[in-house]
């Protein structure tokens, strides 16, 4: 395909223009018909291109992993936790800290198909515009997925019992969907924000690193320095750890209200984050087609 087959909307195009496609011929499809087709199939290119590039699941996969063993192998006989056995106290830290840490696998991804004119050859396709930004967070979606399993199944294997019944357990699925949902769209607006995927890489762990640390993560928030409890007490990481903590095992924190009240605080800030970020990240989608 030639660059002379690339298009480009009009200056002005808005975000709604999002649904329509390049020219192509009369379809019978209706626009949300052929929007779920296109987010499909391109969904399906997402999937095909991990064996290929395995790397692209390092961040969810190694990192996980080795923070698991060495946090619970090397510094876990130094950390008491009173009342509960260390792997119960970590595990569910470690679900919340890839989930946040998608941000930076969504952003690197995203980055990596602009700057390499992936995006544009999408957008001289017969396709929804819609559906390559769909496509694109649902992808990197089930890329958190597939991470996630091998931490739960990892962490089972090590001694972690989280304590759920049906109702919690299908309570926390639908609490890290949503967090999967509000963090993956995060992510696609910063790879959006910068030209480099090493560029979104760098600061992307300049900023999720501190922030899980002090989350609560590791060691609990009770214990730290005043400065670092203050900030700790109201990162939005705390609320999505002490969450998956508070669910899957029952324990409560104190504090801030986010970590006594932490699925309402948890759904709060995952709410807060999707609606800045999905109008904001749809609308430079929208900008960089008319360039």
């Amino acid at each position: 395909m030639t660059d002379t087959a690339l298009l480009s909307s009009p200056a002005s195009a808005s975000v709604a223009g999002l649904w329509s496609a390049a020219p192509a011929p009369p379809a019978t499809a209706g626009p949300v018909r052929r929007y779920v087709r296109d987010t499909t199939l391109l969904i399906g290119r997402s999937l095909r291109m991990m064996p290929r590039v395995p790397e692209r699941l390092a961040d969810v996969t190694i990192q996980p992993v080795l923070f698991t063993v060495l946090f619970l192998y090397v510094f876990g006989s130094a950390i008491n936790i009173p009342g509960m056995r260390y792997q119960d106290y970590l595990l569910p830290g470690l679900l919340a800290q890839s989930l946040a840490f998608g941000v930076i696998g969504a952003g690197v991804a995203t980055a990596t198909d602009f700057s390499t004119g992936v995006v544009d050859r999408f957008r001289s396709l017969p396709i929804s515009r819609l559906a390559v930004i769909s496509a694109q967070v649902f992808g990197q979606m089930i890329e958190q997925i597939i991470g996630l399993s091998i931490v739960v199944a990892l962490g089972l294997a090590l001694g972690w019992r989280p304590d759920l019944s049906v109702g919690t357990t299908i309570e926390l699925l639908a609490l890290m969907l949503l967090a999967l949902f509000a963090f993956t769209w995060f992510g696609v607006f910063v790879g959006m924000c910068f030209k480099t995927s090493d560029a979104v890489q760098g600061i992307g762990f300049a900023l999720m690193l501190p922030l899980s640390f002090l989350a609560g993560t590791f060691v609990p928030i009770e214990g730290m320095k005043l400065v670092p409890r203050k900030i700790a007490e109201w990162d939005p990481i705390s609320a999505l750890v002490a969450a998956v903590r508070h669910v899957s095992q029952g324990t409560d924190s104190h504090g801030s209200w986010q970590l006594e009240h932490p699925v309402a605080a948890m759904v709060l800030w995952c709410l807060l984050i999707t609606a800045v970020c999905v109008p904001l990240a749809l609308r430079r989608f929208a900008r960089a087609g008319s360039r």
